[in-house]
């Protein structure tokens, strides 16, 4: 059986007990800074982290269970409303793109880093006036038949780690969870406030407007939305989908999450702090008083529709104009539904503030990344200690002059590259929310009018250039695909509102012979993989998350990737 030796020999309770010492004393977790100082330390006790399963002690081999290298759910018909039951597993590949495999590697390796991504969360206020599910016949993103189950199937992801035994290619204990953004959809406050509960305990009730009733498109009366709980014939139903009674109901109501059981961070994403993912607006005063108010748009006439999408695609109305217009146009065909002022939308100062919350910080560390650094300077990358031999750097490539593609300012890519220089000794990896071919969008900052955006080619070629970057973790396209660039992987992983619904272990060793090893790992939540329509329970109604994933009508069926994306060993040289 392979030996893995430890780079830090620490047992799994040993590393929390470091982890939240190091916390504790600091004020900022493993960060090491934002925009240049550590942040100080907040004021007043952190609230106790919810109880959470405690894993059992990690072993020190490798292992599958409980991982997609054991089984993964698959459907068992090609037609009609498919159900999934377990299907076969997914092997791990070696990719020696970047450098030879040699053998006995596994005999000599010592773990240098172990961690879990989680990407595209999606965390949904399905009831949100600025939603634009009249848009479906256009892009499958504008509304899917899942969303009310966004917080069943997250707090689920937060089961599954907790239940994992260590890393699952090593043994080694796992140091921390990273999100690598849109875990909001809205950027509503009560999605936020949802998130951050799931990710560090605590009780969600995943509702806005009326207490008594769902508002939403799918008890609309409207053909266009699957209606669960009715016989009329929606377009879902003509597919196949099922009627579930109650479904509604039980999707709004109180949720408990454990909380994560090791320290997390965060990395931001388009959807957390533009309105819609898009919008970077123009009126605020508008965004917010339509989030909180009392109509919303469920249909749209099919050929304006189209026009209009085709807007957003092209990132033709960075600033919501047309948006605000259509709103205007279209008064005659808003309903009405229950005003809310937690739907209102949270500015990246906020979405900042509300990570360094002590009432968030669960496991740790305080700000899960971010500093009052960042708040002083109104950014959002940072850098932080993963090991002894290993730095993390998040980076912000939200474009906040719109649309959903991204960028890096001038600024973040010289600190980039200050930090890197700075770090030359240790190695390196990056994470951010878009992918390298999704940065394309060099639209002016309107905080930084006169600072020069930069796409993937230059953020690319600058990684390149630092021989001690081994990988750039991403996420955004919500597809695995795994990258070989000059001297560095680009991991990137699906999101956990599509079908597969994945998250991504990611091992770091070094082999003891001029080359080190990325293992990836991916896996589901802990939702059983059949489900069962009479079973609106926690546990089933996130089993029914990921069945309506896989059945949504346009999806993506390409989304998992190839075998050489998912569970991988990827080898590089020592630099």
């Amino acid at each position: 059986m392979p030996r893995t030796r430890f780079a830090a020999d620490l047992d799994r309770r040993s590393f929390l007990t470091v982890a939240g010492a190091v916390a504790a004393s600091t004020g900022i977790g493993l960060t090491l800074g934002g925009g240049g100082r550590a942040g100080a330390a907040h004021p007043g006790p952190a609230a106790a982290p919810a109880l959470s399963r405690k894993a059992p002690p990690p072993p020190l081999a490798p292992y599958t269970r409980g991982t997609t290298l054991q089984s993964v759910a698959a459907p068992g018909t090609v037609s009609g409303f498919r159900r999934l039951g377990d299907g076969p597993a997914w092997p791990r590949v070696v990719r020696s793109d970047l450098a030879a495999a040699n053998g006995g590697r596994d005999e000599r390796r010592t773990t240098l880093a172990a961690f879990v991504q989680f990407t595209d969360l999606h965390i949904v206020d399905v009831q949100h006036p600025l939603r634009y599910e009249y848009l479906r016949a256009q892009t499958t993103s504008a509304w899917r038949p899942q969303e009310t189950l966004t917080v069943a199937g997250a707090v689920s992801l937060v089961e599954r780690v907790n239940a994992l035994r260590g890393a699952p290619a090593t043994g080694a204990p796992l140091g921390f969870v990273m999100t690598t953004g849109d875990t909001t959809d809205n950027n509503a406050r009560c999605e936020l406030d949802w998130y951050l509960r799931v990710m560090s305990g605590g009780t969600i009730t995943p509702d806005t407007g009326d207490p008594r009733r769902y508002e939403g498109v799918q008890s609309s009366g409207l053909p266009l939305y699957w209606h669960p709980g009715d016989d009329l014939r929606d377009a879902d139903k003509r597919l196949g989908f099922p009627r579930i009674d109650g479904l509604l109901d039980a999707a709004r109501r109180p949720v408990r999450s454990p909380g994560l059981n090791v320290p997390w961070y965060a990395t931001v994403g388009n959807h957390d702090v533009l309105p819609g993912g898009c919008y970077a607006p123009g009126d605020e005063g508008w965004f917010r008083d339509f989030a909180v108010g009392g109509r919303k748009l469920m249909s749209l006439d099919e050929t304006r529709g189209d026009a209009f999408w085709r807007t957003v695609k092209k990132g033709l109305d960075p600033k919501g104009a047309r948006f605000r217009e259509l709103m205007r146009t279209e008064a005659r065909r808003l309903r009405p539904v229950t005003p809310d002022p937690s739907r209102a939308p949270y500015t990246p100062a906020e979405y900042v503030k509300a990570h360094l919350d002590p009432a968030r910080t669960g496991p740790g560390p305080v700000g899960h990344g971010y500093t009052d650094e960042n708040l002083d300077t109104d950014t959002r990358h940072y850098s932080f200690r993963i090991s002894g031999d290993v730095i993390g750097i998040s980076l912000d490539t939200t474009d906040a002059g719109g649309h959903y593609e991204g960028s890096l300012g001038t600024g973040q890519l010289r600190w980039l590259e200050r930090t890197l220089k700075g770090n030359r000794d240790a190695y390196a990896i990056v994470f951010s929310h878009h992918t390298g071919a999704t940065m394309r969008n060099t639209r002016p900052d309107p905080a930084r009018p006169d600072e020069t955006r930069h796409g993937g080619d230059e953020l690319t070629a600058l990684l390149a250039q630092h021989r001690n970057v081994l990988a750039w973790v991403n996420g955004h396209s919500h597809k695995n695909a795994i990258t070989a660039h000059d001297g560095f992987w680009e991991i990137s992983t699906a999101s956990h509102i599509d079908f597969p619904q994945l998250a991504r272990v990611i091992e770091l060793t070094d082999n003891g012979d001029g080359t080190l090893s990325l293992f990836t790992t991916l896996i589901e939540s802990a939702a059983p993989h059949r489900t069962d329509f009479d079973d609106l329970s926690e546990p089933g109604l996130a089993a029914l998350y990921r069945e309506l994933s896989l059945n949504a009508p346009g999806a993506k069926q390409t989304l998992s990737g190839t075998p050489a994306d998912r569970n991988t060993e990827l080898v590089l040289r020592k630099p």
